[in-house]
Protein backbone atom coordinates (compact mmCIF):
# COMPACT_ATOMS: atom_id res chain seq x y z
CA UNK A 1 0.00 0.00 0.00
CA UNK A 2 1.09 3.71 -0.58
CA UNK A 3 1.72 5.88 1.71
CA UNK A 4 1.06 9.64 1.03
CA UNK A 5 3.70 11.93 0.59
CA UNK A 6 4.42 14.75 3.38
CA UNK A 7 5.68 17.48 1.86
CA UNK A 8 8.02 19.41 4.46
CA UNK A 9 6.31 23.29 5.23
CA UNK A 10 9.59 24.78 3.84
CA UNK A 11 8.71 23.34 0.26
CA UNK A 12 5.07 24.46 0.53
CA UNK A 13 4.06 27.47 -1.96
CA UNK A 14 4.53 30.48 -0.35
CA UNK A 15 0.30 31.23 -0.18
CA UNK A 16 -0.28 27.71 1.01
CA UNK A 17 2.41 27.92 3.89
CA UNK A 18 0.63 31.71 4.65
CA UNK A 19 -2.38 29.97 4.65
CA UNK A 20 -1.33 27.46 7.26
CA UNK A 21 0.13 30.10 9.71
CA UNK A 22 -2.95 31.75 9.54
CA UNK A 23 -4.91 29.13 10.43
CA UNK A 24 -2.74 27.57 12.77
CA UNK A 25 -2.91 30.91 14.73
CA UNK A 26 -6.60 30.98 14.49
CA UNK A 27 -7.02 27.59 15.95
CA UNK A 28 -4.87 28.55 18.92
CA UNK A 29 -6.40 31.65 19.75
CA UNK A 30 -9.63 29.48 19.66
CA UNK A 31 -8.37 27.05 22.08
CA UNK A 32 -6.46 28.79 24.90
CA UNK A 33 -9.18 30.67 26.52
CA UNK A 34 -8.86 35.09 27.29
CA UNK A 35 -8.40 34.28 30.97
CA UNK A 36 -5.64 31.96 30.09
CA UNK A 37 -4.06 34.06 27.51
CA UNK A 38 -0.44 35.39 29.31
CA UNK A 39 -0.70 38.85 26.98
CA UNK A 40 -4.50 39.25 28.56
CA UNK A 41 -3.39 38.85 32.17
CA UNK A 42 -0.16 41.36 31.80
CA UNK A 43 -2.61 43.79 30.36
CA UNK A 44 -5.29 43.03 32.89
CA UNK A 45 -2.56 43.34 35.90
CA UNK A 46 -1.40 46.59 33.96
CA UNK A 47 -5.08 48.22 34.09
CA UNK A 48 -6.09 47.08 37.47
CA UNK A 49 -2.62 49.21 38.40
CA UNK A 50 -3.51 51.93 36.46
CA UNK A 51 -7.22 52.04 38.21
CA UNK A 52 -5.52 51.48 41.70
CA UNK A 53 -3.46 54.18 41.23
CA UNK A 54 -5.64 57.07 39.63
CA UNK A 55 -7.98 55.95 42.75
CA UNK A 56 -5.42 56.77 45.33
CA UNK A 57 -4.68 59.68 43.40
CA UNK A 58 -8.06 60.63 42.94
CA UNK A 59 -9.02 60.30 46.26
CA UNK A 60 -6.66 60.65 48.87
CA UNK A 61 -3.46 61.70 47.77
CA UNK A 62 -4.28 64.52 45.35
CA UNK A 63 -6.62 66.48 47.96
CA UNK A 64 -4.22 65.77 50.36
CA UNK A 65 -1.16 67.37 48.73
CA UNK A 66 -3.60 70.45 47.82
CA UNK A 67 -4.07 70.92 51.78
CA UNK A 68 -0.76 70.45 52.67
CA UNK A 69 0.16 72.90 49.94
CA UNK A 70 -2.77 75.27 51.25
CA UNK A 71 -1.98 75.31 54.74
CA UNK A 72 2.15 75.85 53.82
CA UNK A 73 1.00 79.04 51.97
CA UNK A 74 -1.14 79.92 55.13
CA UNK A 75 1.40 79.27 57.55
CA UNK A 76 3.62 80.85 55.33
CA UNK A 77 1.88 84.37 54.96
CA UNK A 78 0.86 83.71 58.99
CA UNK A 79 4.84 84.00 59.78
CA UNK A 80 5.35 87.04 57.07
CA UNK A 81 2.31 88.92 59.31
CA UNK A 82 4.74 87.78 62.64
CA UNK A 83 7.67 89.09 61.37
CA UNK A 84 6.07 92.43 59.92
CA UNK A 85 4.35 92.65 63.39
CA UNK A 86 8.12 91.87 65.16
CA UNK A 87 9.75 94.51 63.37
CA UNK A 88 6.87 97.18 63.94
CA UNK A 89 6.66 96.31 67.54
CA UNK A 90 10.60 96.90 67.93
CA UNK A 91 10.95 100.00 65.67
CA UNK A 92 8.21 100.85 67.94
CA UNK A 93 9.55 99.83 71.15
CA UNK A 94 13.02 101.88 69.98
CA UNK A 95 11.23 104.88 69.81
CA UNK A 96 8.87 104.56 72.61
CA UNK A 97 12.27 103.65 75.24
CA UNK A 98 13.60 107.06 73.08
CA UNK A 99 10.81 109.11 74.56
CA UNK A 100 10.55 107.45 77.52
CA UNK A 101 14.34 109.00 79.08
CA UNK A 102 12.85 111.85 77.31
CA UNK A 103 9.53 112.09 79.25
CA UNK A 104 11.72 110.68 82.63
CA UNK A 105 14.45 113.73 82.29
CA UNK A 106 11.70 115.96 82.26
CA UNK A 107 9.57 114.93 84.52
CA UNK A 108 12.52 114.65 87.03
CA UNK A 109 13.61 118.38 86.51
CA UNK A 110 9.59 119.45 86.66
CA UNK A 111 10.02 117.65 90.34
CA UNK A 112 13.41 119.01 90.84
CA UNK A 113 12.11 122.64 89.64
CA UNK A 114 8.92 121.81 92.21
CA UNK A 115 10.87 121.11 95.25
CA UNK A 116 13.25 123.84 94.72
CA UNK A 117 11.14 126.57 94.33
CA UNK A 118 9.28 125.70 97.56
CA UNK A 119 12.52 126.04 99.51
CA UNK A 120 13.51 128.94 97.64
CA UNK A 121 10.28 130.18 99.58
CA UNK A 122 12.60 130.43 103.14
CA UNK A 123 13.63 133.55 104.06
CA UNK A 124 16.51 134.74 102.55
CA UNK A 125 20.44 134.00 103.80
CA UNK A 126 19.00 131.51 106.47
CA UNK A 127 19.01 127.18 105.59
CA UNK A 128 17.46 124.63 107.81
CA UNK A 129 19.24 121.36 108.87
CA UNK A 130 17.66 119.35 111.31
CA UNK A 131 15.41 121.80 112.85
CA UNK A 132 18.08 124.52 112.86
CA UNK A 133 18.39 127.54 111.23
CA UNK A 134 21.52 128.51 109.82
CA UNK A 135 22.17 131.86 108.99
CA UNK A 136 24.13 133.13 105.63
CA UNK A 137 27.96 131.96 106.02
CA UNK A 138 27.88 129.40 108.15
CA UNK A 139 28.86 125.67 107.55
CA UNK A 140 26.61 123.17 108.07
CA UNK A 141 28.03 121.54 111.04
CA UNK A 142 30.27 124.46 112.65
CA UNK A 143 33.56 123.59 114.31
CA UNK A 144 32.68 120.08 112.47
CA UNK A 145 35.37 118.02 110.16
CA UNK A 146 34.91 118.34 106.74
CA UNK A 147 33.77 115.12 106.07
CA UNK A 148 30.67 116.04 108.50
CA UNK A 149 30.28 119.44 106.47
CA UNK A 150 30.00 117.64 103.53
CA UNK A 151 27.93 115.06 104.44
CA UNK A 152 25.32 117.49 105.98
CA UNK A 153 25.19 119.81 102.76
CA UNK A 154 25.03 116.81 100.41
CA UNK A 155 21.98 115.71 102.65
CA UNK A 156 20.44 118.89 101.80
CA UNK A 157 21.03 118.47 97.49
CA UNK A 158 18.97 114.93 98.91
CA UNK A 159 15.84 116.78 100.07
CA UNK A 160 15.97 118.77 96.94
CA UNK A 161 16.78 122.15 98.67
CA UNK A 162 19.14 122.97 96.03
CA UNK A 163 19.66 126.45 97.12
CA UNK A 164 20.79 125.81 100.48
CA UNK A 165 22.99 122.85 99.37
CA UNK A 166 24.63 125.16 97.16
CA UNK A 167 25.50 127.71 99.46
CA UNK A 168 26.10 124.91 101.93
CA UNK A 169 28.80 123.29 99.37
CA UNK A 170 30.74 126.55 98.87
CA UNK A 171 30.91 127.21 102.85
CA UNK A 172 32.41 123.90 102.55
CA UNK A 173 35.14 124.46 100.20
CA UNK A 174 36.07 127.84 101.86
CA UNK A 175 36.37 126.42 105.02
CA UNK A 176 38.25 123.04 103.61
CA UNK A 177 40.27 123.78 100.89
CA UNK A 178 42.50 120.93 101.13
CA UNK A 179 39.90 118.64 101.47
CA UNK A 180 39.70 115.12 99.60
CA UNK A 181 36.02 115.67 99.11
CA UNK A 182 36.73 118.92 97.23
CA UNK A 183 36.23 117.46 93.78
CA UNK A 184 33.02 115.77 95.02
CA UNK A 185 31.77 119.45 96.48
CA UNK A 186 32.12 120.97 92.92
CA UNK A 187 30.08 117.97 91.14
CA UNK A 188 27.18 117.80 93.15
CA UNK A 189 27.31 122.41 93.12
CA UNK A 190 27.22 122.36 89.65
CA UNK A 191 24.41 119.88 90.04
CA UNK A 192 22.40 122.05 92.27
CA UNK A 193 22.35 124.78 89.26
CA UNK A 194 21.59 122.17 86.55
CA UNK A 195 18.76 121.17 88.15
CA UNK A 196 17.41 124.33 88.45
CA UNK A 197 18.35 124.85 84.84
CA UNK A 198 20.86 127.67 85.04
CA UNK A 199 22.75 125.94 82.43
CA UNK A 200 25.17 128.65 81.79
CA UNK A 201 26.14 128.65 85.53
CA UNK A 202 25.83 125.11 85.92
CA UNK A 203 28.23 124.47 82.59
CA UNK A 204 31.00 126.38 84.28
CA UNK A 205 30.80 124.42 87.39
CA UNK A 206 31.07 120.96 85.70
CA UNK A 207 33.62 122.09 83.64
CA UNK A 208 35.74 123.16 86.85
CA UNK A 209 35.47 120.11 87.90
CA UNK A 210 37.05 118.51 84.36
CA UNK A 211 39.82 121.58 84.49
CA UNK A 212 40.80 121.15 88.35
CA UNK A 213 40.45 117.56 89.10
CA UNK A 214 41.59 115.81 86.19
CA UNK A 215 41.85 112.42 88.47
CA UNK A 216 38.53 112.57 89.80
CA UNK A 217 35.92 109.46 89.74
CA UNK A 218 33.36 112.34 88.61
CA UNK A 219 35.16 113.20 84.90
CA UNK A 220 32.65 110.67 83.48
CA UNK A 221 29.67 112.66 85.27
CA UNK A 222 30.86 115.83 84.67
CA UNK A 223 31.66 115.44 80.77
CA UNK A 224 28.03 113.56 80.89
CA UNK A 225 26.25 116.66 82.08
CA UNK A 226 28.20 119.30 80.12
CA UNK A 227 27.09 117.13 77.04
CA UNK A 228 23.54 118.03 78.34
CA UNK A 229 24.02 121.63 79.15
CA UNK A 230 24.86 122.03 75.64
CA UNK A 231 22.79 120.22 74.90
CA UNK A 232 19.76 122.72 76.57
CA UNK A 233 21.73 125.52 75.28
CA UNK A 234 21.50 124.05 71.76
CA UNK A 235 24.87 123.86 71.50
CA UNK A 236 24.43 120.32 69.65
CA UNK A 237 28.31 120.51 68.61
CA UNK A 238 29.80 120.52 71.39
CA UNK A 239 27.19 118.92 73.84
CA UNK A 240 28.11 115.77 70.59
CA UNK A 241 31.69 116.20 71.17
CA UNK A 242 31.39 116.05 75.23
CA UNK A 243 29.02 112.94 74.98
CA UNK A 244 31.48 111.18 72.71
CA UNK A 245 34.37 111.33 75.05
CA UNK A 246 32.29 109.56 77.91
CA UNK A 247 31.99 106.72 75.63
CA UNK A 248 34.83 107.06 74.24
CA UNK A 249 36.93 107.34 77.41
CA UNK A 250 34.67 105.67 79.88
CA UNK A 251 32.68 102.99 77.77
CA UNK A 252 32.14 100.86 80.87
CA UNK A 253 30.13 103.24 83.26
CA UNK A 254 26.68 104.30 83.62
CA UNK A 255 27.46 107.60 82.00
CA UNK A 256 28.62 106.10 78.94
CA UNK A 257 25.59 104.42 78.90
CA UNK A 258 23.26 107.26 79.07
CA UNK A 259 25.91 109.69 76.84
CA UNK A 260 25.02 106.72 74.10
CA UNK A 261 21.54 106.90 75.02
CA UNK A 262 21.61 110.97 74.52
CA UNK A 263 23.33 110.81 70.95
CA UNK A 264 21.10 108.34 69.87
CA UNK A 265 18.00 110.70 70.70
CA UNK A 266 19.96 113.46 69.21
CA UNK A 267 20.56 111.02 66.04
CA UNK A 268 16.81 110.27 66.05
CA UNK A 269 15.89 113.91 66.21
CA UNK A 270 18.58 115.08 63.08
CA UNK A 271 20.49 117.29 65.56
Amino acid sequence: MLQPRIRPLSRLPRPMLAAFLVASMGAGCAIVPPEEDPTFIKLSELDSRLTRVERVVDSEGLVNILKQLEQLEAESKALRGQVETLQFQLEQAGSAQKQQYQDVDRRLQGIERSVSERSGAQAEGTSVLDGKVLKAGQLPVPGGSDRANYQAAFELLKQGRHKEANAALRQFMVAFPESSLLDNAQYWLAETDYVRQRFEKALAEFTIVVDKYPQSRKIPDALLKIGYCNYELKRYSAARKSLQAVVASYPETTAARLAGQRLESMRAEGI
